[in-house]
């Protein structure tokens, strides 16, 4: 299959190359350049998520040298568990049972495995930036990985305490940028950095965020999965309620949709930023600064997905009738969490608790159909939020303890694109041994 750009202005790509150019030569996003009727067949009853992603992704890597190695790469990638349990009256698809305690752990380790099969000769640069979860899931994915090394960027003070450990608990192969700004200023500096030709040529950059096509994939497996589990037990298409940043988990689940899958209505739970509720409201698509919640890796002012959405849909109205967004506050959010073990049983994350104050909203609408609601993180990596709410100490997974021990290592920068290329430059010179880390 090929793979096109947003923006209509570069070659057709094979999956492959996609994934190793990050983002496509005219600024664009790759997109698959058709949906291939998976239905509801595609998927096992009782299939594990390696199986089902194996068999739903395949017609994506078909004519790609990767096909070969698609089942060894699922297998290798998605080797933890990605439970669906019940909470009440609604599902609960978790995970967070991944290295780094988060969802995006599956598109990181996919994208590892896949970019490891195709490794060349040069060092590719990994650039990635986050606001909260996905530096870390990079980070475990490409950590002492032979032939490329990661230059990830986070916003000072907009991530949790446990986040930030693991950003920065790496060295070896992983430089980690504190950046003194936001969400959008990280994301902004890796664009700028991918629209430098000289600078993208000279680092060999490719891209670990939801604008890789090698990160969107995988996550449409765990839908495809979840999706058909319910639909098999119930007989009924399920909704899934997700917690919205950058729009990268909507929309996998939004493509799977688009292959016949049994998905039905998508609701996208977002905080108190408010550009992707508007958008849903009916206002036009307006990016905006970023407003720091507690769900810290939300905070998105200018979700890069959405030009994928627009792409996908054709016209504004047309993406309005793909999902709707429910606005949940920092006051509902603490509500959701502080409720959680009584009335669900569950310590929900400040992420999943936006998903689970959406569904509360729901009235008689949850109660028409199954519905999954997303848990996207550990509330552990949350404790300064979560634990004064619940009134108990939340345990930290094995794995996620032993990122807390590591000394933290990081260069501090600000938000100017000039200082930031200036470092990435001087980082990939051959002679280079590694930037001094604070």
């Amino acid at each position: 299959m090929q793979f096109l750009s947003t923006r209509g202005g570069a070659p057709p790509a094979s999956v492959g190359d996609a994934m190793r150019a990050g983002l496509a030569p005219d600024g664009g996003l790759y997109v698959p350049a058709r949906f291939p009727a998976a239905g509801y067949d595609a998927v096992p009853r009782d299939a594990e998520l390696a199986t089902v992603a194996e068999r739903v992704l395949a017609p994506f890597f078909a004519a790609d040298p990767l096909a070969e190695t698609l089942g060894d790469v699922c297998a290798e990638a998605l080797d933890f568990p990605t439970p669906l349990t019940e909470a009440g009256d609604f599902h609960v698809l978790e995970l967070f049972h991944g290295p780094t305690a988060a969802f995006k752990d599956v598109g990181a380790r996919f994208l590892a495995a896949c970019l490891a099969r195709l490794a060349g000769e040069h060092e590719r640069t990994v650039l990635v930036a986050t606001s909260g979860d996905t530096g870390g899931a990079v980070a475990a994915a490409f950590n002492g990985r032979p032939g490329f090394r990661v230059v990830l960027l986070y916003p000072k003070g907009r991530v949790s305490d446990r986040q930030e450990a693991q950003l920065t608990a790496w060295g070896d192969n992983v430089l980690s940028l504190r950046v003194d700004g936001d969400f959008d200023d990280c994301q902004r500096m890796v664009k700028e950095a991918f629209g430098d030709a000289e600078l993208r040529e000279r680092a060999c950059l490719t891209s670990a965020n939801s604008i890789s096509i090698g990160r969107l994939l995988p996550q449409m497996a765990y839908y495809a999965w979840a999706a058909t589990r319910v639909f098999h037990a119930t007989g009924k298409t399920p909704g899934f309620i997700i917690p919205s940043g950058n729009l990268g988990n909507s929309l996998a689940c939004i493509w799977a949709r688009h292959c016949g899958l049994p998905v039905g209505p998508i609701v996208l739970a977002t905080n108190a930023n408010e550009t992707v509720g508007d958008f849903f409201a009916g206002g036009s698509w307006a990016p905006r600064p970023t407003v720091q919640t507690l769900a810290t890796a939300m905070d998105v002012g200018n979700p890069s997905n959405m030009e994928r959405l627009l792409h996908l849909a054709g016209s504004e109205a047309a993406a309005r009738r793909e999902a709707r967004a429910v606005r949940v506050s920092d006051v509902e959010i603490r509500d959701a969490i502080a409720a959680g073990p009584k009335r669900y049983g569950r310590t929900w994350c400040p992420h999943t608790a936006t998903a689970v104050r959406a569904w509360e909203t729901l009235g008689h609408e949850a109660l028409e159909r199954p519905w999954v609601v997303v848990a996207t993180a550990h509330p552990a990596k949350f404790e300064d939020v979560v634990e004064p709410l619940v009134g108990e100490t939340v345990p930290l997974p094995p794995a996620l303890a032993e990122l807390m021990a590591r000394p933290r290592n990081f260069v501090e920068i600000g938000p100017e694109f000039a200082g930031f290329a200036e470092l990435l430059g001087e980082s990939s010179r051959p002679d280079h041994d590694r930037v001094p880390l604070a």
